[in-house]
């Protein structure tokens, strides 16, 4: 046996806590194209297991309880549009945390806060770029000015601050 994960799932899946497991599910659905797989309540009537197939991963979710802390999520998501993606997401009540702009990767992209307090990187993938290309591109005003405002806008956002803070990425040495 050489596969750990059961059939369908990935290696790694993300947990998500909200305090709406079942709204949380249908932002999903309605947003990024979820396929929600399982919606299981407890006694109490909250949400102890929910799972939503979005692309090849499954996200699996539950009903914060009352003394636990709120714990948004950070994820990233691929989807075919990513300027339609985030206009769906906005229109079932996120809000834009940064623009949409595309990135020396190949990737178009940008950011939205769900209703419940997760940060999702909405994506699409528009070319594909060699890393040594990506690195050339990031000296270009579009590609440098894309990266600063992404930094700019995450950090605002999880800081609180009005504006955020960003620093030029630097390559890796090999």
């Amino acid at each position: 046996m050489s596969r750990t994960a059961p059939e369908g799932h990935t290696t790694v899946a993300p947990w998500v806590v909200t305090d709406d497991t079942g709204a949380l599910l249908d932002f999903i659905t309605a947003a990024f194209g979820g396929e929600e797989i399982a919606r299981v309540a407890v006694e109490d009537g909250s949400i102890g297991h929910g799972e939503i197939r979005v692309g090849d991963t499954v996200v699996l979710a539950f009903d914060r309880r009352p003394d636990w802390p709120v714990m948004p999520s950070l994820l990233r998501v691929y989807v075919p549009d990513a300027d339609a993606a985030m206009a769906a997401a906005v229109a079932h009540g996120a809000t834009v945390v940064t623009e949409a702009a595309d990135s020396a990767w190949g990737d178009r992209g940008g950011r939205v806060r769900d209703a419940f307090g997760n940060i999702w990187w909405v994506m699409s993938r528009v070319e594909d770029i060699a890393p040594d290309l990506a690195w050339q591109r990031m000296s270009e005003p579009k590609y440098a000015e894309a990266m600063r405002t992404a930094q700019q806008t995450l950090d605002a956002a999880l800081s609180g601050r009005q504006a955020g803070v960003a620093g030029a990425p630097l390559r890796p040495a090999h």
